[in-house]
């Protein structure tokens, strides 16, 4: 038995730092690289996938909303094609930092506000799975299990990579617990990992309320900016090794 282990990073900005990506990079087995919307610069792109390149870490993107100021937490007014436009535009940039550095990028993640309105919004999902398709049609999309981006990507024919967060709530719909909900993400490291472990073992989770969310999946995923993030995959992965289950890039579908 095996699972990925993700992690977002290169979300520095400047002289403004996140998260810390040097500890990170020991535990997990892929990264999101962030392409300078929500967060990044050129200098923190390049300096991320040299780290990721060191710790022999599997590389993909993470596109965002323009939105530097709110992270990219907060739905922008932008048409289809400018999420189309916004998304192929951030993976070329990494991609050439990548090509330079000589790491192929594995996969393509949506940060944040962009990510939670391809599950709900239909076009947004559309623009992001097809902006991915025309820039590589044999780049995997990662997304959430039972969303609209998963849809859009299937009806694209593209590849898909499904991913489970341990350390964030779900609601009963599948869908993650907003950030505003109380105890929608986990900041203990021991219930994490007991969550990882059940994820990939017992492909289902417990859901706020009640009842029980499932699903099978191939990777898992830790927030950098999460405060606990190092102590978190750190416990994690060591849940999982106990447990048998070897950490190690997905196959790409």
């Amino acid at each position: 038995m095996q699972i990925d282990l993700n992690a977002d990073a290169g979300e520095s900005f400047g002289a403004w730092k996140l998260g810390n990506d040097e500890a990170l990079f020991d535990f997990i087995s892929t990264v999101n690289v962030a392409c300078g919307f929500h967060a990044g610069d050129p200098l923190t792109i390049q300096k991320t996938l040299e780290l990721a390149k060191q710790k022999s870490v599997a590389v993909g993107a993470h596109p965002g909303y323009p939105d530097l100021v709110g992270f990219g937490r907060r739905v922008l007014a932008a048409t289809p094609e400018q999420v189309y436009a916004d998304v192929l535009y951030q993976l070329s940039a990494l991609a050439g930092f990548a090509k330079v550095v000589g790491l192929p990028l594995r996969h393509v993640k949506a940060h944040g506000a962009l990510a939670n309105e391809s599950w709900k919004n239909v076009e947004t999902a559309h623009a992001i799975a097809k902006a991915t398709q025309d820039f590589d049609a044999n780049l995997p999309l990662m997304v959430l299990p039972k969303t609209l981006l998963e849809v859009e990507a299937h009806k694209l024919n593209m590849p898909v990579v499904l991913e489970a967060f341990p350390e964030r709530a779900y609601l009963k719909n599948a869908q993650l617990a907003p950030r505003s909900i109380k105890n929608s993400s986990i900041h203990d490291p021991a219930e994490a990992a007991r969550r990882a472990v059940m994820m990939v073992k017992e492909k289902r989770i417990e859901a706020l309320g009640g009842g029980w969310v499932d699903f099978d999946v191939q990777s898992l995923c830790i927030h950098g900016d999460n405060p606990h993030a190092v102590e978190i995959a750190k416990e994690i992965r060591e849940a999982l090794e106990a447990e048998g289950i070897t950490v190690q890039t997905f196959s790409k579908p």
